[in-house]
């Protein structure tokens, strides 16, 4: 059985990249969803405000386990294409917004489990932009943080293709065309 292309679909917080895998997802693509809100759930039912502020480290080590765990699951999916709601490099990319340094493990697991070249990014869309309990960052951040995805992704030679705003019916139909254009 071959490997499905693994896409990704990623960006700063709050630019409708969980709303596009819903989508995907009711068009009868495979999706995984993010990861993090489950373990930011779990650290909030232990006591835990905040994980990745007050453990950066342990809370981007939860996430490549997750991100791993889905990566591994899609090798033995029956798919041509599965769709991430995030990879593993957004776990480095967040690490450096944060100005922390990037484990040798983290980069090693990084680089040994690739993605399909092409990566998706959603911008951000002040219009869309929303918190949440979940979601600590402000505007200006996501910006900062969408900066940090873009030049870590193109650091690792991905080719980013930036998703324009619109319903989400036209994000989806824009992702699945540029999937046949930029075809392996």
């Amino acid at each position: 059985m071959k490997s499905p292309r693994k896409i990704i679909i990623t960006g700063g917080p709050s630019t409708g990249k969980s709303t596009v895998i819903k989508e995907l997802t009711h068009r009868n693509y495979y999706c995984f969803d993010e990861v993090s809100r489950e373990i930011i759930r779990e650290a909030k039912e232990q006591g835990i405000d905040q994980l990745f502020l007050e453990d950066p480290l342990l809370f981007s080590r939860k996430l490549i386990e997750g991100r791993l765990k889905h990566y591994h699951q899609a090798d033995e999916l029956n798919r041509e294409v599965v769709f991430f709601d995030r990879g593993i490099p957004d776990v480095n990319a967040y690490m450096k917004f944060i100005k922390q340094p990037i484990p040798d493990e983290f980069e090693k697991i990084t680089r040994e489990h690739p993605y399909d070249r092409l990566v998706f990014i959603m911008p951000p869309w002040q219009e869309i932009f929303t918190g949440d309990e979940e979601r600590y960052e402000n505007f200006n951040q996501a910006q900062l943080i969408h900066n940090k995805l873009v030049n870590y992704y193109k650091d690792l030679g991905y080719f980013l293709v930036f998703v324009p705003f619109g319903t989400v019916e036209k994000r989806a139909d824009y992702i699945i065309k540029s999937l046949a254009k930029y075809n392996k």
